[in-house]
């Protein structure tokens, strides 16, 4: 049994299993919501108690891997630990109280193994796509064109940033210069004329399917290929934003502790559907942790 580990701004993921002819075979999945991006800081860093956060799941982690004597083949820092001035720290008490030795990757390696992991999951294979991964640290955004990525870019933002460290005036803006400057890289690739698949995944685009779903029971191989109509995001966060963040959490297939989180997400999404001309988006459960697997399977 092998397995990989994604250490997120918000999330930490583990999965155990193997590989068969190129294809994943899940065994085992793991989620915490840890927020290691809440109360950074540029000064200090990742804040003492996110740090101790995920140091605990990362523990749990540990013993589960102990328990199914499965080998970590990679785990895998993103948007949080690349801006932290304080990650050796948090990297060197990982690997002092799991064993676990993080890779830091920067955003192009994101995207791309974000793609591999989508692009397993999602049916029939689109043949020209854009994959977009709104994460707690950062957003990427991919092109795919005759199955193969030929664009990825990474932009400094995710939910957890935008809720934490912008106003809403300031998240509009933010997320409108992202689509600008993308939506100049997506004109160079793809003509109007070329239908595209829009596939969304991370931990906004699951949970909205699962809201939608009115899932009581997380179950990933329902949200998998998953289609939202663009008319029902607009009319979600005309509901969400009435309500408190505590509220929020009480509707079926609200992620806990993503309360204050979808919002700045779900305008995220919209805004990439606007700018793309589409009307239905697809939603992958599957994304960078799985393409990690894949892509260590490969190697």
């Amino acid at each position: 049994m092998q397995a990989t580990v994604d250490i997120g701004s918000n999330t930490v993921r583990m999965l155990v299993g193997s590989c068969d002819a190129g294809r994943l075979q899940p065994r085992l999945y793991e989620r915490r919501i840890t927020r290691l991006g809440g109360g950074f800081s540029v000064e200090m860093g990742l804040s003492a108690t996110a740090m101790a956060r995920t140091l605990a799941a990362l523990k749990e982690f540990s013993t589960i891997l102990e328990q199914h004597q499965a080998q970590c083949l990679r785990a895998v820092g993103t948007a949080a630990l690349r801006r932290a001035v304080n990650r050796q720290q948090f990297i060197e008490q990982v690997f002092q109280h799991t064993g676990l030795s993080i890779d830091v990757i920067d955003g192009v390696e994101e995207a791309q193994l974000a793609a591999i992991g989508v692009l397993s999951a999602i049916s029939p294979h689109p043949g020209n796509a854009v994959i977009f991964d709104i994460g707690g640290g950062s957003t990427e955004l991919i092109i795919v064109i005759d199955g193969r990525v030929c664009v990825q870019q990474s932009y400094p933002f995710g939910v957890v940033r935008l809720a934490e460290e912008y106003d809403p005036h300031q998240q509009e803006q933010t997320i409108a210069a992202m689509l600008t400057d993308f939506r100049s890289l997506f004109q160079h690739q793809l003509s109007s004329s070329q239908p595209i698949e829009l596939i969304g995944t991370a931990g906004t685009m699951t949970t909205l399917a699962a809201i939608d779903l009115g899932m009581i029971h997380y179950d990933p191989t329902a949200i998998n290929n998953h289609r939202l109509s663009l008319a029902w995001m607009h009319t979600l966060y005309d509901q969400l934003v009435t309500l408190s963040a505590i509220d929020r959490e009480q509707l079926a297939g609200m992620e806990q502790g993503r309360g204050d989180l979808i919002l700045p997400g779900l305008r995220t999404a919209t805004v990439i559907a606007e700018a793309l001309g589409v009307t239905h988006l697809k939603v992958a459960d599957a994304g960078l942790l799985e393409g990690v697997f894949l892509a260590a399977c490969r190697d």
